[in-house]
């Protein structure tokens, strides 16, 4: 969930142009397919829909991007690898695990309720879920993020405990586990409507379930 990337789909979509750009931007073309199938999923999304959210027309958009399902897997991979991003910023070593983890919520809840918009949850969580039973090919964009998320967490709760952050006997897979099963709640939960404070709250909570309990916890908001 790179900064850059979030900057364009957390923001309110700008006017659509009517066909194709004169200089058609990639990035701001997939942004916007990306939001489409965000908003109805994969099978409700239309080719029609994408030409209207990308302001291209359907021979251009196969030529820069392939069929909808070819798109459709470009996006997850896109979004997949933005949030990888965004975890290797917010997991960083020389930050102290508690504030990482914060700060993995706080960008996940980002992408979850953009502002002035309906909250959407994940992107990975909210589209791929369903499309994986028949897709095979979705299945594994799915597995793997949600693989490649696990990692990362595992990573940083493995560098926790050798340095003293976690107790010696910590099972880093385990806590990666946990970690994921806050951030999976924290997405399903908003996209159905729970209010950002119950959220925020949950978050804690994994924290501290993870972490420990701080002897005197400050107020966040």
């Amino acid at each position: 969930m790179s900064q850059r990337f979030l900057s364009h789909m957390v923001k309110k979509e700008e006017r659509r142009p009517r066909g194709r750009p004169r200089a058609y931007d990639p990035d701001r073309a997939m942004d916007r397919a990306t939001a489409a199938f965000w908003r109805a999923g994969y099978s409700a999304t239309s080719l029609d829909d994408l030409t209207t959210a990308t302001g291209m027309n359907k021979p251009s958009l196969y030529s820069a991007f392939g069929d909808k399902h070819a798109l459709y897997l470009a996006a997850l991979e896109r979004y997949t690898e933005a949030g990888r991003v965004a975890m290797v910023e917010a997991l960083r070593p020389d930050l102290p695990l508690r504030e990482g983890l914060q700060r993995v919520y706080d960008t996940a809840l980002r992408f979850y309720l953009p502002v002035d918009q309906t909250a959407r949850g994940c992107f990975l969580i909210g589209t791929a879920t369903t499309e994986s039973v028949e897709n095979p090919d979705v299945r594994k964009k799915l597995r793997d993020g949600l693989r490649l998320y696990d990692s990362l967490f595992e990573a940083r709760f493995a560098q926790a405990r050798d340095d003293g952050e976690i107790a010696a006997d910590a099972d880093p897979a385990a806590l990666a586990s946990v970690a994921s099963a806050v951030m999976h709640t924290l997405a399903l939960r908003s996209r159905a409507g729970d209010p950002e404070k119950v959220l925020r709250a949950v978050a804690d909570a994994g924290i501290d379930l993870i972490c420990g309990r701080e002897p005197t916890k400050s107020k966040r908001r």
